[in-house]
């Protein structure tokens, strides 16, 4: 979930920047092979998804999950971090969060911890970032809490940086 939960906040920043997107590269536009593709508003559509079923299911999806017991809200997160956040990021875009998550990879202390962690993490950095809203940093700090995913540096492995 740590790494679905930045789908919305990459692919929104990237449509507000009016950056380019992971979907054309496949198709040769890194060799120049075809153009760069944009954004589409049904990836950002579908990456707002991603987040609302976070926040609806997500939480009991652990519960779920840690029981070893197929639920509802488990099926519907399972949907949510492998086709909602798959075509959100593809065709949305990243931005600061995986940034974030890529530069943290140096840190020793990071090695242990999951990619989503570390991505998770990247969401609040980036949030703080752009000055989101306090109760939209509050809502994502909130959900992490909930669901067991990194809201300091300490919580991925880094105590100290020299």
């Amino acid at each position: 979930m740590g790494d679905a939960l930045s789908t919305y906040f990459e692919a929104r920043a990237t449509a507000k920047s009016y950056s380019r997107v992971n979907a054309s590269l496949p198709m040769g536009s890194r060799e120049g092979h075809t153009p760069s593709a944009v954004g589409t508003n049904a990836a950002l559509a579908l990456a707002k998804l991603c987040y609302e079923m976070l926040l609806t299911d997500g939480a009991k999806a652990k519960v779920a999950s840690d029981s070893n017991v197929v639920t509802q809200a488990l099926e519907n997160i399972v949907e949510t971090n492998i086709l909602l956040s798959g075509l959100g990021f593809e065709s949305g875009g990243l931005a600061a969060a995986h940034a974030i998550h890529n530069g943290l990879t140096v840190l020793e202390g990071t090695h242990h911890y999951f990619h989503g962690e570390k991505v998770s993490f990247g969401t609040i950095a980036q949030l703080v970032l752009e000055n989101a809203p306090t109760e939209e940093l509050h809502e994502v700090m909130d959900f992490c809490l909930a669901v067991g995913l990194p809201v300091c540096l300490a919580d991925i492995g880094v105590e100290t940086i020299t």
